[in-house]
């Protein structure tokens, strides 16, 4: 079991940085792969960024994130990050961290965190 609580998210314009932090209990973090995800309202979810388990040698990016976003992860405080450059109004979603090994059924969501990019 692993619970995830994700929080850094606000209400930014145009341009701004946030960086998104998740926390990670209940089991050996270091083993998972994590992943950040988003969703706008009346859009399906979609992959923002992943980052492989142990040193989080690989990462991943959607498109349109790529060279604005950087995932990033830290064993010692069980803690996954994301952090967003020069904002743009199409990345207000709910963003939610999850955690997974690959072959394995079963993952872990955390509740989410508003980010809101508006002027």
């Amino acid at each position: 079991q692993v619970q995830l609580v994700e929080s850094g998210g606000g209400l930014v314009q145009p341009g701004a940085s946030l960086r998104l932090s998740c926390a990670a209990s209940g089991s050996i973090f270091s083993i998972y792969n994590m992943g950040w995800y988003r969703q706008a309202p009346g859009k399906q979810r979609e992959l923002v960024a992943t980052i492989t388990s142990g040193s989080g040698s690989t990462t991943t990016y959607a498109d349109s994130v790529k060279g604005r976003f950087t995932i990033s992860r830290d064993n010692t405080k069980n803690m996954v990050y994301l952090q967003m450059n020069t904002l743009k109004p199409e990345d207000t979603a709910v963003y939610s961290c999850r955690a997974f090994r690959a072959g394995i059924r079963n993952d872990y969501w955390g509740q989410g965190t508003q980010v809101t990019v508006s002027s």
